[in-house]
Order: structure tokens, then C-alpha cells, then sequence
């Protein structure tokens, strides 16, 4: 029986998680504003947990923008039967990356 091989390739880049992390500078900015606003000598308190709940809500959204961001950019690719035997032969050999233009 002869099992199938594949090659996992990440196609993420900077560009693809930019806007989400303008987005959560954005929402902290927004947060700490939001805590000056707040701020007085009696109501400290009101403003570090509006702080804290900005922040604890917002991250579950951040990550769940992250990771599905990142699972859309992993492909698995077949590879050919000449492209098996040779990179069972060499398991340690490092494949050269091109690096990016912008």
C-alpha cells in the first residue's frame, strides 16, 4: 500500500494580519481614552475596569481573527513521487526560502 505524502505550506504574511493588529492598537487607544475620561478621585476605579473590560472582551475576537486568519493560509500540497523518494533520502535538508519583496 502506498501512503499518500504532503507538504504543508504557510502562505501568511504581514500583510494578510496588518489590519487586525491597526485594528487592536485602535481598540487599546480607544480603551485607554475611554480610562482618562473616567479618571477622578473618586471614580478610579470605574476607569481601570473599563480598561480590564475592554480588553478581556476584545481578545477572544482578536485571537479567533488570528488563528482563522492563519488556517486559511495553510495548503497542503501532494507531492509527486520523485519529490518522496528524494525528501525521505534527505529528511534534514533545509529548503531555501525566497524572501519577500515589498
Amino acid at each position: 500500500m502506498d501512503k499518500q505524502r504532503y507538504r504543508m505550506n504557510c502562505t501568511l504574511t504581514f500583510s494578510d494580519i496588518y489590519g487586525q493588529i491597526v485594528i487592536w492598537l485602535m481598540v487599546i487607544f480607544l480603551s485607554l481614552a475611554s480610562a482618562l475620561s473616567l479618571w477622578s478621585t473618586t471614580r478610579q476605579m470605574y476607569a481601570l475596569a473599563t480598561v480590564g473590560l475592554i480588553l478581556v472582551l476584545s481578545l477572544p475576537f482578536l485571537l479567533f481573527a488570528f488563528v482563522t486568519t492563519l488556517l486559511n493560509h495553510i495548503e497542503f500540497v501532494p507531492l509527486e513521487v520523485n519529490e518522496t523518494t528524494s525528501s525521505s533520502t534527505n529528511k534534514h535538508k533545509v529548503r531555501q526560502v525566497e524572501p519577500a519583496t515589498v
